[in-house]
């Protein structure tokens, strides 16, 4: 275990850094003052307030005798942070902890020289806490004799005023610099700030509208009925998937707070809040955390210690950070792009094909308990501890996909619909195989009054790649007349294609028409989260969208409830008087129809100059995402006014369009930059704005200049789609950067409508599925 003095925070080393045991030995690190990485684990008692310290052994040669951290050590090579964090308890104090016990609440850099300038310390620390209800008894601690002398539990306050003071007692740290965050954190947690933190969760909820959800189901026949039960219940499942993909300890903390929420005004707050984020970061406030590991879950560990006559063991919080994982449930927490990236390298073309598809997750061997793994063919495969290994969904996720499957195999023995009856079996042998091409193409061909979309789609949670699909369900009855109008989008797709503003080369000929059915939700589960989806354009697996396109689905009752009760609103807020009236909802409904065909246009697989074959969302990984749904927008706006031109829609949406459009792009920002529907928005608008076609007027309200929009909007589409093209991650980046931030503009408008108390979006109750589930 190494102590500390002075030091400062850091993201990311900016020193080149050895790993003990592959570079070079402990000993030569501190004396040649090398950079280094180390783990420091604290452990605080809620119920005392008091975190444990450790007297380190008199024979160490650092600060021999003097009390320290919890728990401390090297990260040696081939070790990740959690691995060492959680070998150090083990090894020092004889607590064996898992992975959710520990919480990374910031990485500190040390640096210092002692033992008369014989012994430098450089090190980057991952600063660790493990929550515990109530304090471990001393008797229960197995000390490690060549690095602990003693431990004790100490007050907060009491051991930084002592490090204040700078008592030789301990080692020093500067309690006054980056290093309090320690005890502002615990101090910020368990303050008495309960009516605060109320008021801040009401708020946060009334941004969302509440909208009942009763679609008419007459039109269902009695076999079709039926089946709907079966479906709604396996869209239920479908939602603990997306729990656990989220967060390790996702579907804990939800049923943890479920269970608290009748228990105080103030957990039923949580439990609302929660339930709309499903997870502890809001959507709205760039996923920045609303709750804390002091809200979290109870875990009881009986054998974590050696034991003690009396008392029933561990009991501790489940930690989650602060800072949204971005790589989400489906990469180890501790894992960079870097690290992926070199054990990528090493793997053959098939392995590299499952680790970058959409069903898989990462693994990491030393978070698992057995050193050996029992393969999918029987086989027994034996790891080292850093290895990153690959685990298909149907593994994964296998208790849940089962019981989802079987489900979904009983409402296609009471459905009346050939097509639907063929979509939930080929759903349910997907669920078990990992293999959804058919599946895939079944949804395509749907053709049911009883329109059904579930199953792993949308690639936004994986913030690190945008490689791995999350689980959703979509349940909805077809409506037919709707459906009708809009065919003209998806029969018109190949001429988009043809006409795009990029260079030929870059377009494809085999464009086929999207199928666009309109449907009124019933009931959505899984990635369905703060903002509600108002239309989706799937499958997103490149091999379908070459060979057969894709499939719209628009949700009209939820766009009808988002034009009424928040686009509206927007527009009295920011509009100028003289064009609100071409915010309508016809040409917003218009509007999204081709933001979805748009989709399926343009760049998919692309061949890059080196010659090799690759798609769009591989080369642009974290930055696709945003940059997609920018394109689909303002080529959406493009495409409009080219079937204008052709005479195919009516001229009257010339102008009405780019108004609605404005009025959109404030409710889309409202979403977050950290999103990629409100990052995408930033940067249209900035992009528009900087171009004249949109402007600022001086009592603060916007109009959109109708001599300069057009080209503004066909200049925005050739960039994006020839950095598509060309699959440029380093072009997308700087576009995003430079363009996708908020503004001054933007912040006009922002407070306008925070002003005014628009809600951000709505919140549907699904009043029909809950009476369906009710009487199962």
């Amino acid at each position: 275990m190494d102590g500390g003095s002075r030091g400062f925070f850091l993201t990311a080393p900016r020193h080149r850094f050895f790993l003990l045991d592959r570079d070079r030995e402990r000993s030569e690190v501190h004396r040649d003052g090398d950079y280094h990485r180390a783990v420091h684990v604290w452990i605080y008692s809620e119920s005392t307030g008091e975190l444990l310290l450790q007297r380190r052994a008199d024979c160490k040669d650092s600060w021999p005798g003097q009390w320290d951290i919890s728990s401390a050590g090297h990260i040696s090579a081939g070790d990740s942070s959690l691995f060492s964090a959680q070998r150090e308890l083990e090894e020092e104090l004889g607590i064996n902890l898992p992975v959710d016990a520990f919480e990374l609440i910031f990485v500190f850099l040390q640096e210092c020289v002692i033992n008369n300038g014989t012994y430098t310390n450089n090190e980057y620390n991952d600063v660790y806490l493990v929550t515990t209800l109530t304090p471990i008894p001393l008797e229960a601690f197995t000390l490690q004799e060549s690095e602990v002398s003693a431990v004790r539990y100490m007050r907060c306050d009491e051991y930084k005023s002592c490090l204040e003071k700078e008592s030789r007692e301990y080692v020093p740290y500067d309690v006054n610099g980056q290093y309090g965050k320690l005890f502002s954190i615990i101090e910020e947690r368990y303050k008495d700030n309960t009516e605060s933190r109320s008021l801040t969760l009401q708020k946060q909820m009334n941004r969302y509208a509440p909208i009942h959800l009763e679609p008419d189901l007459t039109s269902l026949s009695e076999g079709d009925r039926e089946a709907l039960g079966y479906i709604l219940k396996a869209a239920i499942v479908i939602d603990d998937i997306f729990y656990e993909q989220v967060w390790n300890s996702n579907k804990m903390l939800r049923d943890w707070l479920k269970g608290h929420s009748e228990s105080s005004s103030f957990n039923k707050l949580k439990w609302a809040y929660y339930s709309i984020n499903k997870s502890p970061w809001s959507c709205l406030d760039e996923n920045k955390a609303f709750l804390s590991t002091a809200d979290s879950a109870v875990k009881l560990l009986t054998n974590a210690t050696k034991l003690v006559s009396g008392w029933k063991g561990i009991e501790y919080r489940a930690a989650f950070p602060l800072n949204k994982l971005p790589g989400a449930n489906f990469y180890p927490p501790d894992m960079d792009k870097a690290e992926f990236e070199l054990w990528k390298s090493k793997l053959t073309d098939k392995e590299q094909k499952d680790a970058t598809g959409f069903f898989s997750v990462i693994k990491r061997h030393d978070s698992l308990s057995s050193s050996s793994l029992t393969q999918s063919d029987g086989s027994d495969q034996t790891m080292t501890k850093d290895d990153l290994f690959i685990v298909p969904y149907s593994k994964e996720y296998r208790s849940s996909l089962e019981k989802s499957a079987e489900l979904l195999e009983k409402a296609s023995a009471c459905s009346d619909s050939p097509c639907l009856k063929n979509l939930l079996r080929t759903k349910a042998n997907a669920f078990l195989s990992n293999d959804y091409y058919e599946s895939d193409i079944a949804w395509m061909e749907l053709d049911s009054n009883i329109d059904l979309t579930i199953g792993p789609y949308e690639t936004y949670e994986d913030g690190l790649f945008s490689y791995k699909a999350t689980f959703e369900a979509f349940v909805g009855i077809r409506d037919d007349t709707a459906t009708s109008q809009v065919k003209l989008f998806g029969d018109q797709l190949q001429d988009l294609e043809k006409n795009l503003p990029m260079d030929n080369i870059f377009k494809s000929d085999s464009i086929s028409a999207a199928p666009i059915r309109v449907i009124n939700l019933l009931y959505n589960s899984g990635d369905v989260k703060g903002p509600q989806t108002i239309a989706f354009n799937l499958p997103n697996d490149e091999r379908i969208v070459n060979e057969r396109g894709t499939s719209m689905v628009m949700l009209k009752n939820i766009s009808e409830a988002k034009f009424k009760h928040i686009l509206k609103p927007i527009a009295d807020a920011c509009i100028r008087e003289e064009q609100k009236e071409y915010v309508d909802f016809e040409p917003y409904y218009t509007h999204i129809v081709c933001h979805e065909c748009c989709h399926g246009i343009g760049p998919h697989s692309i061949t890059l100059p080196s010659g090799k074959k690759s798609t769009v969302r591989m080369e642009l990984q974290e930055f696709h995402s945003a940059l997609e749904e920018a394109k689909a927008d303002i080529v959406g706006l493009w495409a409009l006014n080219f079937l204008i031109k052709k005479g195919l829609l009516p001229k009257s949406l010339s102008q009405s369009m780019y108004v609605s459009f404005l009025a959109g792009c404030f409710r889309s920002i409202r979403f977050g930059l950290e999103e990629a529907h409100g990052k995408g928005q930033a940067l249209q608008f900035n992009w528009l704005y900087e171009k004249g076609a949109l402007v600022l007027h001086s009592d603060g309200k916007f109009s959109v200049d109708f001599t300069k929009v057009e080209e503004a909007v066909e200049s925005l589409s050739r960039e994006i789609l020839t950095i598509q093209a060309k699959g440029d991650k380093h072009s997308a980046q700087s576009l995003l950067q430079s363009r996708a931030t908020l503004t001054q503009p933007l912040r006009v408008a922002l407070e306008k409508i925070e002003h005014m108390q628009v809600p951000v979006d709505i919140a549907p109750i699904f009043g029909t599925a809950n009476k369906l589930l009710a009487n199962i």
